[in-house]
């Protein structure tokens, strides 16, 4: 298309940027677990512990540092991102201690998770205007992309080196690959003939706003945690349902093989629903899309809450990747429509922030709730009515004309 081919410099780069911070994410971490404890003598409560405490403490860190990208050159945030995801990868492949595994994973979680993604999709909203759900959407499939890849590049690279080497394969690749692509492609950008080119749209600025909001803004703004359940809802019950897949499985009747089948159709609807998302906040809005993206996760949910059976688990897996898909170019124009983009940086490491440490509680509070025998429909139907209770005070905080 002629978006991409104008742009391609920019979003080549978002989409790099997206498919390196997936090392830090936990479908890549969850491949190494059980080398982290045989290697290190750690019981699953001590690992599940290192790994809580590293996802928590990054989003805390995340929410200060990551507004940085407000004030410094985006060249030396990314070369900063870069490198200490570096030193992670560095860390965990001499990792020889319980203490030493949770600086490296706190490291690998703040860089890989945090950070990279966080440049990526920022610059996305920032740099794009009438083509801004599209340009987040193409630099978010770096997530699918990963989650196709990934799982079997660790299983080949710990086969052929080790656990411990695969780790410096992974490092190597940063410094040697990632970053000077990512800075010669900053470069290319910066040149007019790669600029997005607002004179082919005839589109109305609906998305522009007179005033430019803080973060302190956002925190007073009463619409803002009207629609934070919604905004939490999809990445806190995915990481939640995919920790705890060893109770589900045996509760729901599903064999592991065809979970892992599964996963296919949930990485083909997260990339797909993710492009026409992007389409979709261009054409409308943000703020509109908003109180619609979490119904599929409803549905999903629900399903599996009143019946068994095999084409449940694709069912719930498939509205899974479609709201994780949408999630991003919605929730990612959505502040730049209210608030604008003086202080996004701010303002989205604030909102990242809170994605990470949601997704360190819902393991916890879904142990919390295994643990007291709760049973695997009633979880999902107890998580159905979350979500729904998510939309219908999300009907009441943002609206187009209060948005503009």
């Amino acid at each position: 298309m002629h978006f991409f081919r104008r742009c391609w410099p920019l979003l080549v780069f978002g989409m790099m940027s997206v498919f390196w911070g997936n090392f830090g994410q936990s479908f890549f971490v969850s491949w190494y677990g059980a080398s982290f404890q045989e290697s290190l003598d750690l019981t699953a409560m001590s690992y599940g512990t290192a790994y809580s405490m590293a996802t928590l403490s990054s989003g805390l860190l995340l929410m200060w540092l990551g507004a940085a990208i407000d004030r410094i050159s985006l060249r030396w945030f990314v070369t900063f991102s870069a490198l200490g995801l570096f030193a992670a990868t560095l860390m965990l492949w001499q990792v020889r201690s319980f203490f030493m595994l949770v600086v490296s994973l706190f490291l690998l979680r703040f860089f890989g998770q945090g950070l990279l993604p966080h440049t990526a999709v920022t610059t996305m909203t920032r740099e794009f205007s009438i083509n801004r759900g599209k340009a987040t959407s193409i630099a978010t499939t770096g997530v699918p992309m990963g989650e196709i890849i990934l799982p079997s590049l660790a299983v080949v690279l710990i086969s052929m080196v080790g656990w411990q080497n695969s780790w410096l394969v992974v490092g190597l690749s940063v410094p040697l690959l990632y970053l000077p692509c990512a800075l010669w492609l900053l470069s290319l950008s910066q040149q007019k003939r790669y600029a997005e080119d607002v004179r082919t749209s005839n589109k109305k600025s609906h998305r522009s706003v007179s005033v430019q909001g803080s973060r302190r803004t956002m925190l007073k703004d009463h619409r803002f945690w009207l629609a934070l359940p919604a905004i939490l809802a999809a990445p806190f019950i995915v990481t939640g349902v995919f920790i705890h897949q060893g109770f589900f499985l045996p509760e729901m009747g599903w064999s592991v093989s065809l979970f892992a089948k599964c996963f296919v159709f949930y990485g083909c609807a997260h990339w797909l629903s993710s492009m026409y998302s992007g389409a979709l906040v261009d054409r409308f809005s943000g703020v509109q899309l908003l109180k619609f993206y979490p119904l599929p996760m409803v549905l999903g949910l629900l399903v599996p809450a009143m019946t068994s059976g095999v084409w449940v688990a694709y069912m719930l897996m498939i509205s899974l990747g479609i709201s994780i898909g949408t999630s991003s170019p919605i929730i990612g124009a959505l502040w730049v429509e209210v608030y604008g983009t003086e202080h996004l940086g701010a303002i989205r490491a604030l909102i990242t922030s809170l994605v990470v440490i949601s997704t360190s509680a819902s393991p916890i509070l879904f142990g919390f709730l295994i643990d007291s025998g709760i049973s695997g429909q009633s979880l999902f139907m107890w998580l159905a009515l979350y979500v729904f209770i998510a939309v219908m005070l999300s009907l009441f905080s943002f609206s187009v004309k209060q948005g503009r």
